[in-house]
This record gives C-alpha cells, structure tokens and sequence, in this order.
C-alpha cells in the first residue's frame, strides 16, 4: 500500500499539528486548513519522507509565514476576535481557558518569525536545530529569535500571582 503508516501518523499527530497551527494563525478554520494543506503535501511526499513530524512541522511552518508574507500583514490582523474558541475547549476549565486567551493575545503581538520560533519550541517541543531547520534558518536566528520574543511576552503578559491560591487549599 502506498500510504504505509500515513494513517497512523495522521492519526497520532492531528491533535499537535492543529495545536500548533492554531498558535501560529490564531484561528481555528484557519489553523484547520493549514493542516490539511500539510497533510496533503506529506501525503504526496510520503515514498520519500525520512521523518515525517520533521516535515510536516516544517512544512505547517513556511505554510504560515508564506500565508503571512503573502496577505502582507501579522498573523495577528488576520485573526483578531473573540468568536475563534482554541481547540479542546473544554466548558469546565474556565481558568485555563482564560489563560489560554491571555497566551494567545500575546502570542499575536509578536512578529511573525518569533512567533513560529515561540510556537515550534515550546508548543510543539521541538530543539533549536529542528526549529532551525523548519524555519530555514540557522540555530543563531532561532536562538536570537527566541531572546526576543520572550522579552517581549514578558512585557505582553501579566505577571502571574504564585499566592493566588484556591479558597479550599488555603485553610
């Protein structure tokens, strides 16, 4: 069969892929498209795909910045509003769910380049040299990149209280 594991990797990395394609577009129709789109490239080039999360975050990654480059403006103008839910939403999980929309307005202040590098490390978990490689940059850039971006969400983001503690712990 042509498609060997294709299915099973899908299977396995849809969850991550739309995490991080949502981070990267800020909403969640287009951060599904994005997918699709990397799905079927990865698909086309299964045969001869030596490390298929390698590629499809690359591939998530240019698909982004390209859509950025090409529309001439931030991530951030492109999906501004309340109406986009992040995905696995989650009714009772009002807390998190707040702070998830704290992270995200702040993830769409950055710039387009530190924001793939914000998202790739530490929402997709991947190394500097992968981030460099589906980026197509050196580690250098990802590594000044990631200065940046994390000065500037520590500016963006309100300062999280460590006393702020459920009322039933605190007795």
């Amino acid at each position: 069969m042509r498609n060997d594991g294709f299915d099973e990797f899908v299977a396995r990395w849809s969850g991550r892929m739309l995490r991080s394609a949502y981070l990267l577009t800020g909403d969640r129709g287009l951060a599904e498209d994005l997918v699709q789109d990397v799905y079927e490239r990865l698909y086309v080039a299964w045969p001869r795909v030596v490390d298929p999360a390698a590629y499809a975050h690359r591939a998530l990654t240019r698909q982004a910045m390209n859509r950025w480059r090409t529309r001439s403006r931030r991530p951030v103008e492109a999906a501004l509003g309340a109406e986009h839910d992040p995905p696995d939403h989650r009714a009772d999980a009002t807390e998190a769910l707040n702070e998830r929309a704290v992270v995200v307005s702040a993830l769409r202040t950055l710039p387009a380049r530190q924001r793939a590098v914000v998202v790739l490390r530490f929402f997709a978990d991947l190394s500097e040299a992968d981030t460099a490689a589906a980026m197509g940059c050196s580690v250098g850039t990802v590594k000044s990149q990631t200065s940046r971006a994390l000065a500037r969400l520590r500016t963006a983001l309100p300062a999280i209280d460590d006393t702020r503690v459920p009322s039933e712990e605190r007795s």
